[in-house]
């Protein structure tokens, strides 16, 4: 049963993961050469997929240490299987630095709930995530999830001003950067992108398949988290929230990024990622949820081969 071979996080099932994504990688990037066989692309593209794959490590131990699932494989399974369901997202390699940043912006925000070095962990989260829109500029929009963990777990009005030193001192690195390699002022509109609202490829079937199929989910899953949310300790609770709050701030993301074929998306996969394991990770409607897997797993091998 797929359900109980992923109900448990071994290495086993986490490398039965990074081999499925590491193949439709492969796939997606490594299939044909515009100008031939290079080296560099190859070691590049390498590199990306090194970043996909501790971006899926990274995932896992944020969910682990702050117990938002349980110590099962469905998260990272769930996040592969949302990748890997869009070519164009795998072919992303600014899109994809950009989430391992806020994933590591968003390690260092849950951890402000042990109120230990809370100072320090403000400043590197608004790092992190200042980084990221050096990649894709609208991931900006996760310093709202800085201020919101501050207004939960320390709201002293010192604590208030952090993400704004964090801004400057990206900003500060970045134009002394270009100026000392490029030998050119970086301005806004090197670092701005403007939005794109033609949702028109949403209408392809590569993409409304798999969008159908995770918002279908999505619904499903939110009533199981609700309740989850109900019932979790007033400690929890908070963190608990901040995934909702993120998976609204991802979703704003991806309507105000300027691509829309799929890769915008990578941001909203990993809040849904946690959400849909709590489902999975309950003890109720077993064969439903093996029916719901089996989909999730069979739907990226038809979208690619298929479609």
């Amino acid at each position: 049963m797929l359900t109980s071979f992923f109900s448990k996080s071994k290495p086993f099932n986490l490398a039965a993961i990074i081999l499925l994504m590491g193949l439709f990688y492969i796939g997606a990037n490594f299939t044909h050469w515009e100008n031939g066989f290079n080296w560099l692309e190859f070691l590049e593209k390498l590199g990306v997929l090194l970043i996909l794959v501790l971006s899926l490590l990274v995932l896992n131990f944020i969910a682990k240490k702050n117990e938002l699932t349980k110590r099962s494989a469905y998260k990272t399974l769930l996040f592969t299987l949302f990748c890997i369901s869009f070519f164009s997202l795998l072919r992303n390699e600014s899109i994809i630095i950009a989430n391992l940043c806020v994933l590591f912006g968003l390690r260092r925000i849950i951890s402000l709930k042990s109120h230990i070095s809370v100072q320090k962990k403000i400043f590197d989260a608004t790092f992190w995530i200042c980084i990221a829109t050096l990649y894709h500029f609208w991931s900006v929009l996760f310093l709202a999830l800085v201020f919101f963990a501050i207004l939960n777990f320390s709201s002293a009005f010192k604590n208030w001003l952090i993400p704004f030193i964090g801004f400057l001192a990206v900003t500060s690195l970045t134009i002394c950067f270009h100026l000392i390699a490029y030998d050119e002022f970086y301005t806004f509109s090197d670092w701005f992108q403007a939005s794109n609202f033609d949702f028109s490829k949403y209408g392809e079937l590569r993409m409304l398949i798999p969008l159908s199929i995770f918002l279908g989910l999505l619904i499903w899953t939110l009533f199981q988290y609700f309740s989850a949310i109900q019932k979790a300790s007033i400690t929890r609770r908070p963190v608990l929230s901040m995934i909702l709050f993120g998976l609204a701030i991802s979703a704003a993301v991806a309507i105000f990024s300027p691509t829309k074929n799929g890769s915008e998306l990578i941001f909203f996969f990993i809040p849904l990622s946690i959400i849909a394991s709590n489902y999975f990770d309950s003890k109720k409607d077993k064969i439903f949820k093996e029916i719901i897997l089996a989909t999730l797993i069979l739907m990226p091998i038809i979208v690619a081969f298929f479609v």
